[in-house]
């Protein structure tokens, strides 16, 4: 049988996919993905985000999240309590809709995050957030650019025990204080640019990856909208550092996406 991946990390709400949304998910379906678990990153695209999982409940698994780095007029800047704030009210809305929590975490790239300040905001938006997903018993999915070390520590400290890393960059030796922790790591095509994550993914055992697009973005080329259909991409990079199939990593993956998002696995076999 063909396998059947599940792409644990995209952006079906982004705005390049606005002209195409139904294309691209009636292709991704027919191109073997069995479910997109698809993240938001500010409020204004939770409605939109739970009104496109109603259409295709067996298919898109929506997640709520309010990114570490915000967007407005002026450009990106680090997330705080006030772009949070009106979001509260919609966990507890949507609290039977979602799948998991994200995308939050931490990103301290420093012309983004300069001071302390702004990290300690950035880690008091991210504890709340983990907090409803604890009260929620639902996992999270993670962002932790410039910060692998910090984010791990974090929520092994706030008691988290279901976690997805997405396009997780920190060093080998942080990820293993993951690991122990029960954490999952997810990669997306971009990891085939440069062999820089081959040691990283070396040392992450199998049971603890789980594959993803992070469509529209880090896609196998640079400035080209990527698609949920590239999973294999990764895939098939993941099978060639760890020396397995691509069978076994998909086989591997999918099962460790089921078992960390255990709503996904629920609505695929009602």
């Amino acid at each position: 049988m063909a396998a059947r991946f599940v792409d644990c990390h995209c952006h079906m709400t982004a705005d390049e996919f606005l002209q195409d949304t139904e294309e691209v998910l009636e292709r991704s379906r027919k191109e073997g993905l069995r479910a997109l678990i698809s993240v938001t990153e500010h409020i204004r695209e939770f409605d939109r985000i739970i009104q496109l999982s109603e259409r295709y409940p067996d298919f898109l698994m929506p997640c709520l999240g309010v990114h570490p780095i915000q967007n407005n007029e002026d450009g990106p800047y680090s997330a705080t309590l006030k772009d949070l704030e009106p979001a509260l009210t919609c966990f507890e809305k949507y609290k039977e809709h979602v799948v998991a929590i994200g995308e939050i975490g931490l990103d301290f790239t420093p012309w983004l995050t300069p001071t302390a300040k702004e990290r300690e905001e950035q880690m008091k938006v991210l504890k709340m957030q983990l907090d409803i997903a604890k009260r929620l018993d639902l996992p999270v999915n993670v962002h932790s650019r410039s910060a692998g070390r910090q984010t791990i520590a974090f929520l092994k400290e706030q008691g988290v025990e279901k976690a997805l890393l997405h396009n997780f960059a920190g060093r080998p030796s942080a990820a293993l204080e993951g690991v122990k922790a029960g954490y999952f790591f997810s990669f997306p095509p971009a990891v085939t640019r440069t062999d820089q994550r081959a040691k990283l993914i070396r040392q992450i055992p199998i049971e603890h990856i789980c594959l993803e697009t992070d469509s529209p973005a880090l896609g196998p080329h640079k400035q080209e909208r990527n698609v949920p259909w590239n999973i294999r991409i990764p895939c098939d990079y993941i099978a060639s550092v760890k020396g397995l199939s691509p069978e076994t990593v998909s086989e591997a993956a999918t099962r460790n996406a089921l078992r960390l998002f255990q709503r996904v696995n629920h609505r695929l076999n009602r």
